[in-house]
């Protein structure tokens, strides 16, 4: 269990740190042993969740200590005027504990390291990276430019399906108004004609009146349905059964794997480039491939500490495309994995963007011909009694 423990240092100073211990007594006793006085603890548990405003981001945070760390500033200096910069919130919490770490002579990497939530094993072993350097700024600079890439399809994905989802919401409104409000206004109209009716006309009238007998029973079920659906994709084993679905449909399958793998290359060749072997880098990047493909990985590593190439390693445990095969033999000849690992995600993320492009361009004429066809139907079929009768009075 994680505390939020507040405390008086050596020299008079406030800070805060959060530390992992099995109880409050444990905290206490830990923060003592450091030459701390508590005055104030906190389980993780027991505090409120803080305001979405107040939230700590990695990624602003890793750009802000950077310029600071341009202009001139030390690491501690830069630390204390971005604790200084939020007075309250989670980010003023994390950033007061990395001062009050630094402030006792612990390194950076032990500082981020003690907030796992917010930093991950690979931005603290970036970090601790570059501590054999000196040179924080280019450890940051590398985890900007890593989670920009990494976002970049992901941002592309967001922005093409806002059309679509606009689309798809708007015409399933408009068809569900037309089926449950005017269909069953029509069907009383026509009730008395009702075998005068051409058969598709019937048919729908027959609906609309079943519906507006039943309107609160169909509205529960509804309800509940979507209730019930919601429930089934927030149970991990059905996500999981749905995404193997998924997986298997050929093209989409297909770019979902190249965009894993994409994935996998960027963040294993960000962590030899930071001077992780190899098989120790494929493990810490594992949690970021889906669940299928992870025994591959483990295949993978497995082959790489009997002393396999990489490339064959990889290719052997199928999480190689033929582009990344021959990229990662001229890799191992020139012997630099790292960068070559870059290169070969930015080619596969650049070929999941232009499938991207192309889908949703051919996505969106035919979502917009099947919505206009089904409410063009639907109108039409609740208008041609009306058409016909206005053909017998001529």
């Amino acid at each position: 269990m994680q505390f939020n423990v507040h405390a008086i240092d050596a020299q008079q100073q406030v800070i805060a740190l959060r530390l992992e211990a099995a109880g409050e007594a444990d905290a206490r006793g830990q923060a003592e042993q450091r030459g701390l006085t508590v005055f104030s603890i906190e389980s993780r548990r027991s505090m409120p969740r803080l305001h979405r405003a107040g939230g700590f981001k990695t990624s602003l945070f890793s750009i802000e200590l950077l310029s600071l760390l341009e202009a001139g500033l030390n690491l501690v200096e830069a630390l204390q005027t971005l604790a200084e910069k939020d007075t309250t919130g989670e980010r003023q919490q994390v950033v007061s504990g990395l001062v009050a770490s630094i402030s006792r002579g612990e390194p950076f990497s032990k500082a981020v390291a003690a907030f796992p939530e917010h930093f991950s094993p690979l931005y603290v072993a970036t970090i601790k990276a570059s501590e054999r350097t000196g040179n924080v700024k280019e450890a940051l600079s590398r985890f900007i430019a890593y989670h920009d890439e990494l976002d970049k399809v992901k941002k592309k994905v967001v922005s093409a399906s806002i059309y679509p989802a606009i689309l798809m919401i708007v015409g399933t409104l408009v068809l569900g108004f037309l089926m449950f409000y005017v269909v069953p206004r029509f069907a009383g109209v026509y009730e008395d004609m009702h075998n005068t009716l051409p058969l598709f006309s019937r048919l729908l009238l027959s609906f609309g009146s079943f519906i507006g007998r039943h309107s609160y029973f169909l509205f529960s079920a509804f309800i509940l349905g979507v209730g019930s659906f919601a429930w089934a994709l927030s149970r991990p084993n059905v996500r999981s059964a749905v995404m193997q679905r998924i997986w298997q449909l050929p093209a989409l399958g297909e770019r979902m794997k190249t965009y894993q793998l994409a994935r996998l290359y960027r963040t294993a060749g960000m962590l030899m480039r930071a001077g992780i072997p190899a098989v120790r880098a494929l493990e810490m990047v594992q949690d970021l491939l889906a669940s299928h493909l992870r025994p591959q990985l483990v295949r993978a590593r497995s082959l790489i500490g009997e002393g396999h190439a990489m490339s064959a390693a990889l290719g052997a445990a199928g999480l190689a495309t033929p582009v990344a095969a021959r990229m990662l033999t001229v890799g191992e000849r020139s012997g630099d994995m790292g960068r070559m690992l870059g290169e070969i995600a930015r080619f596969h993320d650049d070929e999941v963007a232009r499938f991207i492009d192309w889908f949703t361009r051919a996505f969106e004429p035919v979502l917009m011909a099947v919505l206009g066809v089904a409410i063009g139907l639907v109108v039409v079929l609740m208008y041609m009694p009306i058409f016909e009768l206005a053909g017998n009075i001529k």
